[in-house]
């Protein structure tokens, strides 16, 4: 055998290894490894989690909070803590900011989501509110978030 043949075969064996290896790990799937909670136990209509809210907002925080009271608070229930059966709570693990950042807010808002996360069926767009309103909602859900230790 020539040293070529021998290095080629040293090379298929080396590549098959690792193929093999990569087959044997576990596989996830990004950006949707997160399983919401059993809700089977809460009434229709109940809050899903519950929410520690801090004392002092910041004064985009407090303005995204009006904004979020007339435009969100119907779906996503009081301080985002979600409604059962309507809209899934936004001070949850699922939208910390290394997996939902801030503007995957100002787009589902503007064009509205596909369910991807939760059973509660597809976001329709949110009418009337701009970038810059959105912008000061999720400053109150960031700070929400933070305050219950999802950063």
């Amino acid at each position: 055998m020539s040293k070529s043949s021998v290095s080629l075969a040293v090379v298929f064996v080396i590549g098959g290894a690792a193929l093999v290896w990569q087959q044997m790990q576990p596989t996830t799937t990004a950006g949707h490894s997160m399983t919401p909670p059993d809700l089977s136990t809460l009434e229709a209509g109940a809050p899903i989690v519950e929410v520690a809210v801090p004392d002092n907002f910041s004064a985009n925080a407090k303005l995204g909070k009006r904004i979020y009271e007339v435009g969100c608070v119907a779906c996503h229930g009081t301080d985002a803590a979600g409604q059962n059966g309507v809209a899934p709570p936004l001070v949850h693990r699922t939208y910390e900011p290394s997996h939902h950042g801030d503007q995957s807010f100002i787009l589902a808002a503007k064009n509205g989501v596909r369910s991807h996360h939760w059973g509660f069926g597809n976001m329709p767009p949110v009418e009337g509110l701009t970038d810059g309103d959105v912008r000061m909602v999720v400053a109150y859900i960031r700070e929400l978030q933070r305050a219950n230790g999802i950063n």
